[in-house]
This record gives structure tokens, sequence and C-alpha cells, in this order.
């Protein structure tokens, strides 16, 4: 299981450092479109010589996680390249990555989706032009007051920990 869950966790950080990498956004939409469509040929085909695909083939495939369901995470990033940001969209990213991570854990719950796009407004909001926080806000009010079960605590502590940074009058240093 936490083969799987940390195969995910790094093509998450891949699409993020294509997004944090890349001046030029044509390139960045091209290099997220290469991955987009490597994940979703996983459904049907041998990973290529990548180990971070063959990765999701060993770990994901064999407990349901299709490419196709990982590939929805890019989408997010894809909303950072647009002229103005999409945040609904980068948002959406978020969704997909905890949805994808709570299929492998075997949990599920109707506010996981709010939790994931408020945890990706908060780590992508610098890489992009526009404000994040009044959507951000938004999933929060969704948020409050709901226990999530206890094996998706670990997931949706990065959420509180993303609240936390939007509700700051101003932004943590970094490290």
């Amino acid at each position: 299981m936490r083969a799987a869950v940390e195969a995910v966790l790094r093509i998450d950080a891949t699409f993020a450092e294509i997004a944090a990498g890349t001046s030029e956004p044509q390139v960045g939409l091209i290099r997220l479109a290469w991955w987009r469509e490597a994940l979703e040929r996983l459904d049907h085909s041998d990973p290529p010589a990548e180990p971070r695909l063959s990765a999701i083939s060993e770990h994901c495939l064999p407990r349901g996680i299709t490419g196709a369901m990982i590939s929805g995470i890019e989408d997010g990033y894809v909303g950072l390249f647009e002229t103005s940001a999409d945040w609904h969209r980068v948002g959406k990213g978020g969704s997909a990555l905890f949805g994808v991570i709570a299929n492998l854990l075997g949990e599920d719950d109707h506010k996981l989706n709010a939790a994931g796009a408020l945890t990706m407004l908060a780590r992508t909001r610098n890489l992009a032009p526009g404000d994040a926080k009044s959507i951000a806000l938004e999933h929060l009010t969704t948020l409050r007051g709901h226990r999530f079960a206890k094996p998706l605590r670990p997931l949706t502590n990065l959420a509180r920990l993303a609240a936390r940074d939007f509700l700051r009058a101003e932004p943590e240093p970094e490290a």
C-alpha cells in the first residue's frame, strides 16, 4: 500500500516540478501532456523505461487504480498555465489526487474533494498570478467541523495545514 501511495505522490511531485520549473507556458503544457498520455497508456500497454511510470504500473494498477485516474491530477496543473490561472481547475487536480489516494486506502468521504482542492490551492498559489484565497475559503467553509475517517486523517491533515496557511495574515516564510 505504501509503495502505491508513494508512486502517486511521486507523479504529483513531477507535475509540481514542471509547473514550478517552466518559464514558457507552452513547454510546460507539452511536458504535462506527455506525462498524462504516458499514464493513460499504462492502462493498455507495458510501462516505458521510466521508474515513476513503472512504479505506477507495479503498485497502483493491480489495486484497481488506472493510469487515467492518476492523469486527472495533471489537469489541475494545466490550470496554472492559463493566461489567468484557473484556480477552480487547479483545485480539481487536488481533488483527483486525494481521490486516488483514498481509493488506494479503501476509503471515501463526500468532503474529500474539498480537502484535496484546498491542499492543492495552498501548494500552488505562488506558481501563477492571481489569488486563490477566495476559492480556498469556499472549500474551507465546506470542511468546517467535518471529521474524516481515521484512515484518511494523515491525508486530510494536509488540508488542515493548507487552511492554516490561507487564514494567516501573512504567508509563512520558506524554511
